[in-house]
């Protein structure tokens, strides 16, 4: 019974802690306090369940305690209660009826109000991101901090602030109007990529928890889609993300390593992921727009996925159109990711000389030399110009910024397979 009710809490977290702290927070308009009663609630739920048996409906079990919690909290915290105070508290105590939490089929999901809760005005900028990442998809601030450059420590620090901004200006968890939309949406967007993009970085495929992230971001991106469906980059963001996991089934051989693109084997793919993903690309060329640039940054990266997916196809990859799309999303985001990608595709059409040449160019940010993409492209470039020791060389630095093993030994494997020998 502890491990039927463990595993059941498990999921439940996995599954619907997003859903229920959304649903919380919109409430009690405190961020930190919803989550923190959401967590007592779990932990009872692990002291209980063993020995009294785990609910037919989890989540209105937990939802029930955790609000009893929450108001607990409110009170404590608000011993000469406002009007506003009330008001809240009221809401959170009239779910349904006398007492009881909403079914799980009738509880509002409040996921996208609380994404555009954390792309307000008053959230500082460099935080909205990291802060969707965290109390609607649940990655932790460490995992959270990897991705932005910062330290754990500096990161949680600044997720402390940004809930306390969310309560203490009385932020509403709601959806903005749609002339806000064009201030705000490109938060949402990217903090919805970023979690896939958590999720796909793993190639192994035995991270569950990390591989359920690109579901539940491509989950989100359909539920954007029909919130918001004359957005192009809405489309163009739900696009990008199927395409590359329609691919995921042939990231990996039987025994479990790496297949790059090139080697991948297509008959794997998932065509009808491709479909839809050809279908929403289609849509935002043809969508209207509020008061933004027509073409966005997702909508051509959609295009360029899409331009490999048919050259696999047919056997011959359209790079001078590729290297036209990565000009144009040079140019719009000014990313030296983009300019890396750029490198390799420019070799295709103008040899490996002019991509070094290329890639060159971004050798100054300093954000590039603890980029591993980088190294792996540059000694790809490298070795195909004939410098093998160059190549050996970065081969080593990008194996040493990679975090994932599967990749590392694919990498080794490519060092070690370079003419002159294993390398020391």
């Amino acid at each position: 019974m502890h491990e039927q009710a463990h595993n059941l809490a498990e999921a439940v977290a996995r599954n619907s802690r997003a859903k229920l702290v959304a649903f919380l927070a919109a409430g009690s308009g405190d961020l930190a306090a919803a989550e923190d009663a959401l967590s007592d609630a779990f932990a009872t739920a692990l002291s209980l369940w063993p020995a009294e048996g785990c609910p037919a409906n989890p989540e209105a079990w937990l939802l029930t305690v955790a609000r009893r919690r929450l108001i607990d909290h409110l009170r404590r915290q608000r011993e000469i209660p406002s009007s506003d105070d009330l008001e809240q508290l009221a809401e959170l105590s009239d779910f349904a009826g006398a007492g009881a939490a909403p079914a799980e089929d009738d509880l509002p999901d409040r996921r996208l109000a609380l994404l555009f809760a954390c792309t307000h005005p008053a959230i500082d900028p460099v935080v909205r991101a990291p802060l969707m990442l965290q109390v609607v998809l649940g990655l932790e601030a460490a995992q959270i901090a990897s991705s932005f450059l910062v330290s754990p420590a500096a990161m949680a620090q600044r997720l402390v602030r940004a809930k306390t901004k969310i309560r203490d200006a009385r932020i509403p968890f709601r959806v903005p109007n749609r002339s806000e939309l064009p201030d705000r949406l490109d938060a949402v967007l990217d903090s919805i990529y970023a979690c896939y993009s958590e999720g796909w970085a793993e190639a192994a495929g035995t991270d569950v928890a990390r591989r359920e992230l690109a579901g539940e971001a491509i989950f989100l991106g359909r539920l954007l889609v029909e919130l918001l469906p004359n957005e192009p980059e809405v489309w163009g963001l739900l696009a990008l993300m199927l395409y590359a996991e329609a691919r995921r089934p042939a990231r990996r051989r039987a025994d479990g390593e790496f297949v790059p693109f090139t080697q991948q084997d297509r008959r794997l793919w998932d065509q009808g992921m491709i479909d839809e993903a050809d279908s929403a690309l289609r849509r935002a060329s043809s969508g209207e727009t509020i008061g933004r640039l027509l073409i966005g940054r997702f909508q051509l990266e959609a295009a360029i996925q899409s331009a490999h997916v048919e050259g696999a196809r047919t056997g011959s990859a359209p790079w001078s159109s590729i290297v036209g799309l990565y000009d144009a999303l040079v140019q719009l985001t000014g990313s030296p990711v983009a300019s890396i990608n750029r490198a390799l595709a420019l070799a295709e059409v103008q040899g490996t000389g002019a991509a070094l040449k290329s890639l060159d160019g971004v050798s100054a940010d300093p954000r590039i030399h603890s980029y591993q993409p980088y190294w792996a492209v540059r000694a790809n470039l490298l070795a195909r110009t004939g410098l093998n020791d160059q190549a050996r060389h970065a081969y080593e630095i990008a194996i040493g910024l990679e975090r994932d093993p599967v990749v590392r030994r694919y990498l080794e494997q490519v060092r070690d397979a370079l003419p002159g020998g294993l390398a020391s």
